[in-house]
Protein backbone atom coordinates (compact mmCIF):
# COMPACT_ATOMS: atom_id res chain seq x y z
CA UNK A 1 0.00 0.00 0.00
CA UNK A 2 2.84 2.36 0.73
CA UNK A 3 4.20 1.99 -2.24
CA UNK A 4 1.69 3.65 -4.39
CA UNK A 5 1.65 6.93 -2.22
CA UNK A 6 3.57 9.97 -3.76
CA UNK A 7 7.13 10.39 -2.28
CA UNK A 8 7.39 13.69 -0.59
CA UNK A 9 9.40 16.53 -1.42
CA UNK A 10 10.89 16.62 2.00
CA UNK A 11 11.27 12.47 1.94
CA UNK A 12 13.56 13.48 -1.00
CA UNK A 13 15.76 16.14 0.21
CA UNK A 14 16.09 14.33 3.42
CA UNK A 15 17.69 11.14 1.20
CA UNK A 16 19.98 13.55 -0.46
CA UNK A 17 20.86 15.18 2.19
CA UNK A 18 22.27 11.62 3.94
CA UNK A 19 24.18 11.27 0.92
CA UNK A 20 25.78 14.33 1.26
CA UNK A 21 26.54 13.48 4.63
CA UNK A 22 27.65 10.11 4.11
CA UNK A 23 29.95 11.82 1.16
CA UNK A 24 31.29 14.66 3.74
CA UNK A 25 31.80 11.94 6.12
CA UNK A 26 33.95 10.03 4.12
CA UNK A 27 36.17 12.65 2.62
CA UNK A 28 37.36 13.72 6.16
CA UNK A 29 38.12 10.03 7.47
CA UNK A 30 40.07 9.44 3.77
CA UNK A 31 41.65 13.05 4.73
CA UNK A 32 42.14 12.20 8.37
CA UNK A 33 44.18 8.51 7.70
CA UNK A 34 46.58 10.28 5.29
CA UNK A 35 47.50 12.82 8.08
CA UNK A 36 47.67 10.03 10.33
CA UNK A 37 50.18 8.43 8.72
CA UNK A 38 52.33 11.65 7.70
CA UNK A 39 51.74 12.36 11.67
CA UNK A 40 52.97 8.68 12.65
CA UNK A 41 55.95 9.26 10.45
CA UNK A 42 56.59 12.77 11.13
CA UNK A 43 56.74 11.96 15.27
CA UNK A 44 58.16 8.46 14.99
CA UNK A 45 61.80 9.31 13.13
CA UNK A 46 62.51 12.28 15.96
CA UNK A 47 61.24 10.19 18.99
CA UNK A 48 63.31 7.14 18.14
CA UNK A 49 66.42 9.34 17.09
CA UNK A 50 66.20 11.02 20.01
CA UNK A 51 66.50 7.93 22.24
CA UNK A 52 69.29 7.02 20.78
CA UNK A 53 71.15 10.19 20.51
CA UNK A 54 70.18 12.03 23.64
CA UNK A 55 70.82 10.56 27.27
CA UNK A 56 68.03 11.93 28.94
CA UNK A 57 65.82 10.07 26.27
CA UNK A 58 67.34 6.81 26.64
CA UNK A 59 67.14 7.05 30.37
CA UNK A 60 63.04 8.14 30.46
CA UNK A 61 61.87 6.73 27.29
CA UNK A 62 60.84 3.11 27.01
CA UNK A 63 59.14 1.82 23.95
CA UNK A 64 55.41 2.25 25.93
CA UNK A 65 56.19 5.90 26.03
CA UNK A 66 57.45 6.11 22.31
CA UNK A 67 54.57 4.17 21.23
CA UNK A 68 52.19 6.26 23.16
CA UNK A 69 54.13 9.49 21.94
CA UNK A 70 53.83 8.73 18.12
CA UNK A 71 50.11 7.30 18.75
CA UNK A 72 48.97 10.24 20.67
CA UNK A 73 50.16 12.76 17.60
CA UNK A 74 48.73 10.53 14.92
CA UNK A 75 45.78 10.73 17.04
CA UNK A 76 45.15 14.17 17.18
CA UNK A 77 46.37 14.45 13.37
CA UNK A 78 43.58 12.36 12.39
CA UNK A 79 40.57 13.80 14.46
CA UNK A 80 41.61 17.39 13.61
CA UNK A 81 42.11 17.20 9.85
CA UNK A 82 39.08 14.94 9.60
CA UNK A 83 36.81 17.19 11.25
CA UNK A 84 38.12 20.18 9.35
CA UNK A 85 37.54 18.08 6.06
CA UNK A 86 34.06 17.10 7.04
CA UNK A 87 33.62 20.73 8.07
CA UNK A 88 34.79 22.41 4.76
CA UNK A 89 33.41 20.05 2.60
CA UNK A 90 29.93 20.31 4.10
CA UNK A 91 30.36 24.30 3.54
CA UNK A 92 31.29 23.97 0.40
CA UNK A 93 28.28 21.99 -0.54
CA UNK A 94 26.20 24.05 1.42
CA UNK A 95 26.59 26.73 -0.95
CA UNK A 96 26.76 24.60 -3.72
CA UNK A 97 23.06 23.99 -2.84
CA UNK A 98 22.49 27.75 -2.23
CA UNK A 99 23.55 28.82 -5.30
CA UNK A 100 21.68 26.04 -7.23
CA UNK A 101 18.13 26.36 -5.40
CA UNK A 102 18.60 30.22 -6.72
CA UNK A 103 19.18 29.13 -9.76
Amino acid sequence: MARNLPQSPYEKTSIDQLALAKHCSREGVKAGAKAAVVATIATAIPTLASVRMLPWARANLNPTAQALIISTVAGMAYFIVADKTVLATARRNSFNQVAHHEA
